[in-house]
């Protein structure tokens, strides 16, 4: 994969961002029904990659010869081709930036290093010179959280971690794994299989994210209910930081004070550099079964859920669609498939199935065992089995998301996801809270976008809502989407809801943090940011507000 397909940039982005051998192309039944629900749609194309005008870089020569010193003169790129690579992330927002070629922002160089010794230097050259750093995993947030902002500082590199790739140590008495940084989600899963390991954590970002990426925004995966979120994998970390480096956890839990780990497991780099994650891992499992069912109504299915996972039955992998995901998933599963599964659902009386999916992993023995236990309460609830065959289409399609969303912003489709958590008691609050808010902002015309929701993790106390919105797509499309963002925020706020479930705060709801955290939480941490960051040169805006010294004048760059 080149650079620029990395960066998400020309006539096929997403296409290429998830390494497709083909493009995702809407049968004409789905077409026809997306024109139904949304009315007359103007197709668009993604502005080519020479449209995007690329500043000259401002990184002045003093600390471009520092930092070649630490990495290599290599690995300090200026390329306009590079710098494009690292332009911000996969929020709406960044793709429509590129889509557009307007206001794009890009760092002034793309640092490489190779060790947490040359992150702890690279760190000291840019604090001394004022340089602002954006840490780099795989470049898949959609909170604004790499966008190369430099804020007061003179210049901003991006801190591309792509060269810590390496598995630096395997305890299989103790099943935990040590990687650098930079591993991807795949490789990662690669390095620990040659053990007969896994790590088990597969989001949606699986196939780009990284490990540092993980622990960065306390990501969840797919099977949360069964592996874990990534926090409650960690063991240990290191963290490099303009004012020296740290090495937290001691590999068992311990009352030695607060965990200082949680001040970095979700910081964003805002705090320091993540450069290596040591995680629990368990064995490959024997048995993967996923299977699908079909249940009467979401709030139903919910109920279904809650005693589950309050009973300690839950699946590993435990997913619920609403009423309108479904719908939509009937229309791109094609006519034969939608008919059966609507035939198989009316023989149990249900008019308007929801799916909801479950997904055990481990032993055969252990697998059947929970599987038994889980089945009669889905059928006391009137659900029908769809079998293993439709849970595992979803997980072989599982990542077809980016290429669905390319394809239909080409066809002049608004199409962004958000998500949330809160208690049991207030989920259906939060629904109906966050889908009113979307409708009406979006609504165009008079003509209401499709909102669709479904539950992925789901906890003792409660659950996480991730939401899909596809809509008509105004002239302004980030706009458009800023103001119904906007709108859904508030309604997580109302609610008492948290701000962000897994995608981190970033930039983007950095907002709304205070409303969580309250003001004493903000304040502890900002004072935690103006310790380890004093000239705040990490991720400047990311999590906390930018700091507030004005630097004196720069100096030329050459």
């Amino acid at each position: 994969m080149n650079d620029l397909a990395h960066a998400g940039l020309g006539p096929r982005p997403f296409a290429r961002w998830a390494g497709a051998e083909h493009e995702i192309t809407p049968t004409p039944e789905a077409l026809a029904w997306l024109n139904g629900r949304l009315g007359e749609l103007t197709p668009t194309s993604p502005s080519a990659v020479d449209d995007v005008a690329v500043p000259a870089s401002e990184l002045p020569k003093p600390t471009r010869d520092a930092l070649a010193a630490i990495v290599g003169a290599e690995h300090v790129d200026s390329s306009d081709e590079t710098r494009l690579a690292h332009a911000g992330g996969q929020s709406y927002r960044d793709v429509m930036r590129r889509r557009l070629a307007q206001d794009v922002v890009v760092p002034d160089a793309v640092v490489r290093p190779a060790s947490h010794e040359e992150v702890v230097a690279v760190l000291a050259v840019c604090h001394q010179h004022r340089i602002a750093v954006v840490p780099y995993g795989g470049g898949t947030s959609v909170v604004g959280g790499v966008e190369p902002v430099r804020a007061r500082c003179y210049a901003v590199v991006t801190l591309d971690l792509a060269r810590l790739d390496a598995l630096i140590a395997f305890d299989r008495v103790s099943r935990t794994a040590t990687f650098g940084a930079g591993v991807s989600g795949p490789r990662a899963e690669e390095l620990l299989a040659a053990h007969g390991f896994t790590l088990g954590h597969v989001p949606q970002s699986f196939q780009r994210a990284t490990i540092g990426g993980y622990a960065a925004t306390r990501s969840a995966g797919q099977a949360s209910a069964g592996y874990g979120r990534f926090d409650d994998l960690v063991v240990t970390t290191r963290i490099a930081t303009p004012v020296g480096d740290l090495r937290l956890g001691t590999g068992t839990p311990n009352a030695a004070g607060p965990d200082l780990r949680a001040l970095f497991v979700g910081s964003e780099g805002a705090f320091g550099v993540i450069t290596e994650v040591s995680v629990r891992v368990r064995p490959v499992p024997a048995v993967r079964w996923y299977e699908m069912w079909a249940l009467p109504s979401f709030s139903s299915a919910l109920n279904v859920m809650r005693t589950l996972v309050q009973d300690g039955h839950s699946p590993d992998l435990f997913r619920l669609s609403d009423e309108p995901e479904t719908e939509v998933a009937l229309v791109l599963q094609g006519r034969s498939t939608a008919r059966a599964v609507r035939l198989l659902s009316r023989l149990r009386g249900i008019r308007k199935p929801v799916f909801l999916l479950c997904g055990w992993e481990g032993g055969s023995e252990s697998v059947d065992h929970r599987r038994r236990l889980v089945a009669p309460l889905l059928k006391k609830a009137r659900g029908v089995s769809l079998g293993r065959k439709a849970g595992e289409s979803w997980r072989r399609h599982r990542f077809n998301g980016p290429l669905q969303r390319d394809v239909l912003l080409d066809l002049g489709v608004l199409v962004e996801t958000l998500e949330t958590a809160t208690t049991w008691t207030k989920l259906l609050d939060l629904y109906d809270g966050v889908r009113t808010a979307l409708v009406e902002s979006l609504t165009v015309e008079g003509v209401a976008p499709i909102v669709m929701a479904h539950v992925s993790h789901v906890y003792p106390t409660g659950a996480s809502l991730y939401f899909t919105v596809m809509g008509r797509q105004e002239a302004d499309g980030i706009s458009q989407w800023g103001k119904a963002k906007a709108a859904a925020s508030l309604a997580i706020v109302d609610v008492g809801a948290t701000i962000t479930h897994h995608h981190a705060v970033g930039r983007d709801h950095a907002p709304y943090l205070e409303a969580e955290v309250g003001e004493v939480g903000m304040k502890l941490l900002e004072a935690t940011k103006n310790l380890l960051d004093p000239h705040g040169i990490l991720n400047p805006g990311v999590l906390v507000p930018a700091p507030t010294p004005i630097p004196p004048p720069p100096r030329r760059a050459s």
